[in-house]
C-alpha cells in the first residue's frame, strides 16, 4: 500500500477504514467475530482504529440512535493484565446500551459476554482539554452511581491489540446502573469495594481505586483523549471510568449481582 495520499497519524487510506467499520457491523448484527484487524493489517495506527469507530457511530446515529455517553476502557492493572494491552481506550454508549439495575436482559443480543464492576460519572458540565485535575472533573460532576458494564467482543479475543478493541468500540455492549447517587465529594471515590456474585457466588473483588488510582483520573484522561479528536464531553453524558475488576464470563440463566461498599447494588439477570 503506498502511503503518501494517507492522513496525518494513519496507515490506512479512507476505504480501507471504512470497509473495517462494514466488517465489524455486520458482525454485530450476526452476534459473530473477525480475524483480528492488526493481524490483516499491521500497519493499522491507533487513529485507524478511531477512525473505524467514527464511521460506526455516525452510521448509528444517521440511524436514530441517541449518545448518552462514554465508556472508558483499560484504566486498570487488573483489566491490563487480563487483556495484556497497556494503554487505555473509549468508546461511547447508545440510548440502547442503557439498563437499570434489576432488568433482565437477552444474552443472545451480544458476543463473547463478560461484565465488569465500574463506577459511572455523571456530568453537570462540559468537559474539555488536555491535563484536567481530579478537582475539575469532580467540579463537572453531578453524581456518581454504581454500574456494572457488559462487554461485547466481535473481534477474536486471544492476541488483541489496542487498534483491536478500539475499533471495536471498546468492546461495549451494555451499561447497567445502579440507583444510589454520590455527591462527586459525598466520601472518597478511591476507596470505594465492591463483590461481583454470579448466582450468589463471589468471582471477584476490587477497590475502586485500582482506575489510575483514582477513577476521576480516568474520566481526566478521556477529556484530554477527546480533545486530540477535537471532542469534548457534554452535560448530562454518563461516563463509565473503566473497570476495577477482571472481566468476569456470563452465560444465559445467570443472575450477577455487584454489591458497592456504601454505594448500593446492581443487578442482571441473562435469558
Amino acid at each position: 500500500m503506498t502511503t503518501d495520499h494517507l492522513r496525518p497519524g494513519r496507515g490506512l487510506d479512507d476505504a480501507t477504514v471504512a470497509a473495517i467499520a462494514d466488517e465489524l457491523a455486520e458482525a454485530t448484527r450476526s452476534r459473530g467475530t473477525i480475524e483480528r484487524i492488526s493481524t490483516r493489517y499491521p500497519e493499522a495506527t491507533i487513529e485507524d482504529s478511531y477512525a473505524v469507530q467514527r464511521i460506526w457511530r455516525g452510521r448509528r446515529e444517521e440511524a436514530g440512535a441517541r449518545l448518552v455517553g462514554r465508556k472508558i476502557g483499560l484504566t486498570s492493572k487488573a483489566m491490563q493484565d487480563a487483556t495484556g494491552i497497556t494503554e487505555p481506550d473509549y468508546g461511547v454508549i447508545f440510548a440502547d446500551q442503557a439498563y437499570r439495575s434489576g432488568e433482565t436482559v437477552e444474552h443472545a443480543q451480544w458476543s463473547n459476554v463478560r461484565v465488569e464492576v465500574e463506577l459511572a460519572f455523571v456530568l453537570r458540565s462540559p468537559l474539555e482539554g488536555e491535563g484536567l485535575s481530579i478537582d475539575e472533573v469532580l467540579d463537572a460532576t453531578e453524581v456518581v452511581v454504581p454500574a456494572l458494564e457488559i462487554l461485547d467482543s466481535h473481534i477474536e479475543l486471544a492476541g488483541r491489540t489496542i487498534v483491536d478493541t478500539i475499533s471495536d468500540n471498546a468492546a461495549l455492549g451494555a451499561v447497567v446502573v445502579g440507583d444510589v447517587e454520590l455527591g462527586p465529594r459525598d466520601r472518597s471515590l478511591a476507596w470505594i469495594g465492591a463483590q461481583c456474585f454470579v448466582d450468589d457466588e463471589v468471582v471477584e473483588t476490587g477497590v475502586s481505586g485500582g482506575v489510575l488510582g483514582h477513577p476521576a483520573r480516568g474520566v481526566a484522561w478521556l477529556a484530554g483523549k477527546l480533545a486530540q479528536h477535537g471532542d469534548r464531553l457534554e452535560a448530562g453524558e454518563l461516563i463509565l471510568a473503566g473497570s476495577f475488576t477482571r472481566p468476569v464470563w456470563v452465560h444465559p440463566g445467570d443472575r450477577v449481582r455487584v454489591e458497592f461498599q456504601d454505594a448500593g447494588m446492581v443487578e442482571v439477570a441473562f435469558r
